[in-house]
C-alpha cells in the first residue's frame, strides 16, 4: 500500500469555477521520492500544499481524496488533520530567507514544532537540533542555533530547513524546488545533503521541481503536468528512456544538455501547446462548465 495517495483531487479558486488541478491521481510509496515536473503555473506546489493542508485561503478542494498512511486526509475534522500531518509531514520550502523569522533565533525555529506540537521536553529538542545542524554539515551547531537568519548565507539557512524538516522524523517531505534560491555550486551541494538524508532515514518525498537534470539525480518516480493535469506518469528510468507523452517529450528535447553547452534550445512546439489547451478546455467545459 502506498504511503502517499492521490485520488481525483480537483482544485479551485474559491470566487470562481477554474480548475487549478483537474483530477490528479499519484501515488508515492515509503521511502520512495517522486518527482512532479512541469512549467511555472503547472500546479505542481498546490498539489505539495493540499497534501500539508497549507493551501491559500483562495483556493478550495473541489474533489478527490489525500490518503496519508491509510487515512484519508479529508474526512478530518481540521485539528485532526492538522496533527495527523504534523506528526507524519514536513516541508523544505523553495526560499530560506522568508521561510525563517528574521525575528527570532535558529534555535526556536527548529525545536518550537518538536515542543510545541509533538510534546518533546525542551532539552530532548534541543539535543535533537544539534545533532541535525552537524549531520547536514553546519560548523559549530551551538553558534548557529543562537544566531538570526539575516547572519548566515543562503545555502545555510537551506540547510536549517532541511534539519528543520527531518527534526521529527517525519514519514513524508514535501521539497517544494528547494534550491531555485540558490546558485548553482551551491544548489549541487543541497541536492547531494537532501538525497543522503533521505537515503539514511528512509523518507518518502514529493519532489517539485522544474528542472530534470534534478529528477534524473534525485527521483525514482516522476509525474508530468500541465495546466493543473497529469499528462505522463512512469519510473524515472523509463521516462528518459522514452518518454510517452508528446508533452514530455518535447519537454525533455527542450532541457539543456551539459555535453553540448553551446548547442541551441528546442522550445515545446506550439502545436503542442495548442493541442493540450483545446484539450483542457473541452475537460473543463464538459466538467466544470
Amino acid at each position: 500500500m502506498s504511503f502517499l495517495s492521490v485520488k481525483n483531487l480537483t482544485l479551485r479558486l474559491r470566487d470562481n469555477r477554474a480548475p487549478l488541478l483537474r483530477d490528479v491521481s499519484l501515488e508515492v510509496s515509503a521511502g520512495e521520492v517522486h518527482g512532479l515536473v512541469g512549467e511555472s503555473g503547472a500546479g505542481k506546489s498546490m498539489i505539495g500544499k493540499a497534501v500539508l493542508g497549507i493551501l491559500p485561503r483562495a483556493v478550495e478542494i473541489a474533489g478527490g481524496e489525500i490518503w496519508l498512511d491509510g487515512v484519508d486526509l479529508l474526512t478530518l475534522p481540521p485539528a485532526a488533520r492538522r496533527k495527523r500531518v504534523g506528526g507524519l509531514a514536513a516541508l523544505i520550502p523553495q526560499d530560506p530567507l522568508t521561510a525563517l523569522n528574521p525575528s527570532r533565533r535558529i534555535g526556536p525555529q527548529i525545536t518550537d514544532r518538536l515542543v510545541d506540537i509533538l510534546g518533546w521536553k525542551r532539552t530532548e529538542a534541543e539535543a535533537r537540533a544539534l545533532d541535525l545542524l552537524g549531520e547536514v554539515q553546519i560548523n559549530d551547531p551551538a553558534r548557529v542555533m543562537r544566531q538570526y537568519p539575516h547572519e548566515l548565507s543562503g545555502g545555510m539557512r537551506q540547510r536549517i530547513l532541511i534539519a528543520s524538516a527531518f527534526a521529527a522524523e517525519p514519514k513524508l517531505i514535501v521539497a517544494d524546488e528547494p534550491t531555485t534560491a540558490l546558485d548553482v555550486t551551491v544548489q549541487k551541494q543541497i541536492l547531494r545533503l537532501i538525497a543522503g538524508m533521505q537515503a539514511r532515514h528512509g523518507t518518502a518525498l514529493l519532489f517539485v521541481t522544474h528542472d530534470l537534470g534534478v529528477v534524473s539525480k534525485v527521483c525514482q518516480s516522476l509525474s508530468v503536468l500541465y495546466a493543473g493535469r497529469i499528462l505522463e506518469q512512469s519510473t524515472v528510468r523509463d521516462f528518459f528512456a522514452a518518454p510517452t507523452h508528446p508533452y514530455s517529450a518535447a519537454l525533455l528535447g527542450a532541457t539543456p544538455k551539459y555535453t553540448d553547452p553551446e548547442g541551441s534550445l528546442t522550445p515545446v512546439p506550439e502545436a503542442i501547446i495548442a493541442r493540450l489547451r483545446a484539450e483542457i478546455a473541452a475537460y473543463d467545459e464538459a466538467h466544470h462548465g
